[in-house]
Order: C-alpha cells, then sequence, then structure tokens
C-alpha cells in the first residue's frame, strides 16, 4: 500500500489530484498530471459526446495512466421567458458599453449527465478509470454500471448531507468542496440554505462522519497545503487554481493575466455568470449582475449563454472585463510553470512537510 493511503495505492498516484476544470482542463494538461505521478482530470460536463469521447481518446493518446473524466449531475434547466428576458434587459447595458447587439433569446447551452442516455453509453463504452460527478449525483443504477465496467467513482460534497447520499448511493470516495474553492459549487441544490463551511472544517467532519476516502478541494495551492489535508484525515488532495497558469491549460491570454495580477486577490463566490453559485476573479459583470437593485440570473445553464455572448462580443475588443476567470481564494499563490515542473514541486513540498 502506498504510504499515503488506500486511495493513492488503489489509483497508483500520489495523493494529488488535478481539478477537471471543464474549458480549462485540457488532454496536454490532465496527461502531465497523470504522467508525473498524479491523476490527471478532463471535464466534459459542458461537451457533446462526441466531443466528450474525442477528448478522452486525446487524453489516452499521452498517457497509459489513469485521468479521471468529470460530468455534471445538475437539474436541468426550468424555463421561465419573463426571467430571462428580464435578465437579458438588465444585462443590455454591458452589451450596448462594447457596441455588441443584446442578445433576443437566451439557451440551455449543454445538457444534464442525468438525461444524457449517450454520454452515459459513452462513457461505459470507454471505461476510463475514474468518473467524478458534480452537482448532484445520477441514479444509483447508472452508478452501479459504471462501477461494474471497472471504472472508480469520485462525487463531490459541500456538507454533511450531501456526503451521506454519495456514500448511501455506493460511490467509491468524496470530493469535500471548501467555500474557498474556485469555479462551481457543487452543491446538489443550489437553493438550499449553504454553511459555507471551509475546506479545513469540511474535511474533519467527513473524515469523522463518513466511511469512505476524503478529497480535499478548495484553497490547496501547494505542498505545504496538501499536508496539511492529509494530516485533517484526507486521502488526498484536488487543487484546480493552481494549474490554471501551465502552459498545457487553455486558459486565454485575458485570463492569464487577471490571475497573475494583484486583482487575483479579490475572488466573488457568484450565481450571475451562470445561474449557480460560483467563485471567480471580481470583474465588471459580477459588480454589475450583483448591485442592488439587480435582476435574478436565469436558471443554469441558460444564464451562462448570456454571459458567454457577451464574453465572445467582449474578447474581440481584446476586452476580458466580463469573461468568468474561476479562481479559489488561494488564486495570488498560483505558480506559472509546465504542468510536470509544478507536480514535481508539488511532490518535493508535500515529501518536505511530511518528514517535519
Amino acid at each position: 500500500m502506498s504510504i499515503f493511503g488506500a486511495l493513492a495505492a488503489r489509483l497508483g498516484i500520489y495523493p494529488i489530484i488535478q481539478a477537471p476544470m471543464a474549458g480549462v482542463s485540457t488532454p496536454q494538461l490532465a496527461a502531465a498530471v497523470s504522467n508525473a505521478g498524479g491523476l490527471g482530470s478532463i471535464g466534459i460536463g459542458a461537451s457533446a459526446p462526441a466531443q466528450a469521447r474525442q477528448m478522452i481518446d486525446d487524453t489516452r493518446a499521452l498517457t497509459s495512466r489513469p485521468f479521471n473524466v468529470n460530468v455534471f449531475c445538475h437539474a436541468p434547466a426550468v424555463r421561465n421567458a419573463a426571467r430571462e428576458a428580464a435578465w437579458l434587459q438588465y444585462l443590455s447595458p454591458l452589451f450596448a458599453g462594447i457596441g455588441a447587439a443584446t442578445p433576443t433569446s437566451i439557451d440551455e447551452i449543454y445538457k444534464s449527465f442525468l438525461v444524457d442516455d449517450e454520454m452515459f453509453d459513452m462513457l461505459i463504452d470507454t471505461a476510463p478509470a475514474v468518473v467524478s460527478f458534480h452537482f448532484g449525483l445520477p441514479p444509483t443504477p447508472r452508478i452501479a454500471a459504471l462501477r461494474a465496467a471497472g471504472i472508480y467513482t469520485l462525487a463531490t460534497a459541500t456538507n454533511l448531507r450531501e456526503a451521506e447520499r454519495i456514500e448511501t448511493a455506493g460511490v467509491d470516495a468524496i470530493v469535500a468542496q471548501g467555500i474557498e474553492a474556485g469555479g462551481h459549487r457543487g452543491m446538489f441544490d443550489p437553493d438550499a440554505i449553504d454553511e459555507r463551511l471551509s475546506t479545513s472544517v469540511l474535511v474533519r467532519l467527513l473524515a469523522q462522519r463518513t466511511s469512505l476516502p476524503v478529497i480535499a478541494a478548495g484553497g490547496i495551492m501547494d505542498g505545504a497545503g496538501i499536508r496539511a489535508a492529509l494530516d485533517l484525515g484526507a486521502a488526498a488532495a484536488q487543487l484546480g487554481t493552481a494549474f490554471v497558469l501551465c502552459p498545457e491549460s487553455s486558459a486565454n491570454a485575458g485570463y492569464r493575466a487577471a490571475l497573475k495580477s494583484e486583482r487575483a486577490q479579490t475572488t466573488r463566490l457568484t450565481s450571475t455568470l451562470s445561474g449557480r453559485p460560483a467563485r471567480g476573479i471580481l470583474n465588471r459583470f459580477i459588480a454589475h449582475g450583483e448591485a442592488d437593485g439587480g435582476a435574478l440570473p436565469a436558471a443554469y445553464p441558460v444564464a451562462y449563454d448570456a454571459a458567454k455572448q457577451l464574453m465572445a462580443a467582449a474578447t474581440k475588443l481584446d476586452n476580458h472585463d466580463f469573461a468568468a476567470h474561476w479562481a479559489g481564494q488561494g488564486a495570488p499563490l498560483a505558480r506559472e510553470l509546465p504542468a510536470e515542473l509544478l507536480f514535481a514541486a508539488l511532490v518535493r513540498e508535500l515529501m518536505s512537510a511530511s518528514s517535519r
């Protein structure tokens, strides 16, 4: 067994997982992390099944080691034409400010895994080593089918209730996502009261109250942070923001510049960009969306369609003031290194912290 425990031994990795980060992670990034001895990840939640299959194939072409494939298990959007029209009207000054026409409609730009039979069949067919669930859980028979195909399963929890549901459903391990984490908060019900537990409190709670391996996620940027998570009872740590500046990620120049600037010191958890709570670097879109007297965002991921259209129009003008630059509270600690070198640094720091 690995000196780091059963989960690391089961997957043959150091206890370090690169977060899936749909839209930012790439086959090149995932493969580099896996080849270095961690668990690389790709996010296919916003992809069509054919695109997702290609991403899996591309990752396999670059590594023979295990990697994780992440899917979104959110409730399909409940459409509300009046709410969507009001949201577009509220955003219209932002479109006008860059000389772009406000969209006349927005749409549900990707399916939930809960209703995507083709995506499920594709995962059974390709059988990646690990599949992880975000925003909830698929039906228990589908979890059982994935595990029967030899797939190790993970699911995100932001509180004990979600973790208990994950354990009951037969998932193999829990990703404990603290409030510090960048990107979309994995809560099952975005309308429920959120205690906003820190990573350290959540990891300790789940390590005490569940029997599954716990993976710490949120605010972890270096080997000392990984060691602290392991000391609290985690079986591994998942890092996302730490890998965004790697050249293998698909983060564009504006994203990279923001993450390397003083702006990275101010992140905000907001539903304005996509319709679900997510943490990113504060920008003009978030400030406008959260201003007093603002409108209610459209449902997820319909609201994201409006944000993406604004981002695309602004990017053509080299304007990145409205982009979703997802980042956790540890963003100022991000390092600009190739994934292999960053991973090696994380391992050195972990080993050094472990020997003290």
